[in-house]
């Protein structure tokens, strides 16, 4: 019994590795527009993505990070500023978009751009905290998409959404999560409407690499901004010994979580743009596969209890 279960999964397997083989022919002919390409995720699929032979139009930042781009890839990759809050800097590079796309439409639109600072307890943070991560993580997410969707449907491209499991399960306080939860449900709701226009909406959830969202130094600054800020009866709820404690465990447990090989998400990114038949979410990351993504299914208190159980303690218990 159990060797004929075993035979099916191995099968399937087969199957759907056979099946994600095959490729989109005329690459040179296919424009991909990729947002935030300073660095992380998004520079490296730049850069794999003009090897392959791809029309890249990578959107960074930082001028530093356009110049790093430009020395590094061919001519037929183009950089060019975004900044995903400014209204008028997406409408701008949109334009210039449908400029260099013209009739043939633009093949894929993948949205990387995304920040996890400022993140800490709920009741450390302002609304306008909040506001300024949403605009990039989820505003951002959708104007750009919504920038570019009618040189999609013209080429029955795709959208490519990087979310993460903390769009799954909410572990962290603040706006992080919230964004990411956002961007799923945008992800949902626009493949079931562009399904019928034969546009493919796919999404990436990667667990814990190595990148500027995960990095010790970044983190802890950006706790200790926020905790010297906080009125003293809040810092007392905490206790003392909650900001040593929390970045013991910053220090001890990201770099211990974060996976350094970068190309396991930008291959997921890589076949959502390129295969003729590309998953409807990619999950890169072991992390990700074994605990958030099944932890995401469990009972609200089991998860809870797990949660919980890993939470720093507080000098004020009930």
């Amino acid at each position: 019994m159990y060797l004929y279960l075993l035979g099916l999964v191995v099968v399937y397997y087969l199957y759907r590795w056979l099946r994600e083989l095959p490729r989109v022919p005329d690459k040179g002919g296919k424009y991909v527009y990729i947002t935030g390409c300073d660095s992380g995720f998004g520079n490296l699929l730049a850069r794999h993505l003009d090897k392959q032979g791809f029309r890249v139009i990578a959107s960074c930042f930082s001028e530093k990070g356009e110049e790093d781009l430009r020395k590094s890839c061919s001519s037929n990759l183009l950089t060019t500023h975004l900044d995903v809050m400014s209204q008028d800097s997406v409408a701008k590079v949109a334009a210039m978009v449908k400029d260099k796309v013209g009739e043939r439409g633009l093949w894929a639109v993948v949205n990387n751009a995304g920040v996890s600072i400022p993140s800490a307890n709920c009741d450390w943070l302002t609304i306008d905290d909040y506001k300024s991560m949403l605009d990039v993580n989820l505003n951002g997410v959708i104007a750009v998409t919504l920038s570019v969707l009618p040189l999609i449907k013209k080429a029955r491209g795709r959208v490519v959404n990087v979310a993460s499991v903390f769009g799954r399960v909410s572990v962290t306080g603040g706006p992080y999560c919230v964004s990411k939860f956002g961007v799923e449900a945008f992800n949902d709701s626009l493949r079931l409407n562009m399904s019928q226009f034969g546009v493919k909406v796919l999404c990436i959830e990667p667990g814990f690499f190595k990148t500027n969202v995960t990095n010790c130094a970044i983190l802890t600054k950006n706790i200790q901004m926020l905790w010297d800020r906080l009125p003293q009866e809040v810092r007392d709820d905490y206790g003392p010994e909650y900001l040593p404690k929390t970045f013991e465990v910053l220090a001890k447990k990201v770099p211990m979580l974060s996976d350094g090989d970068l190309m396991k998400v930008v291959s997921c990114m890589e076949h959502a743009v390129s295969a003729v038949r590309p998953r409807t979410r990619y999950s890169p990351g072991w992390d990700a596969k074994l605990f958030w993504l099944p932890m995401s299914y469990m009972p609200t208190c089991i998860a809870d209890y797990i949660f919980l159980k890993q939470a720093i303690p507080i000098a004020k218990k009930i």
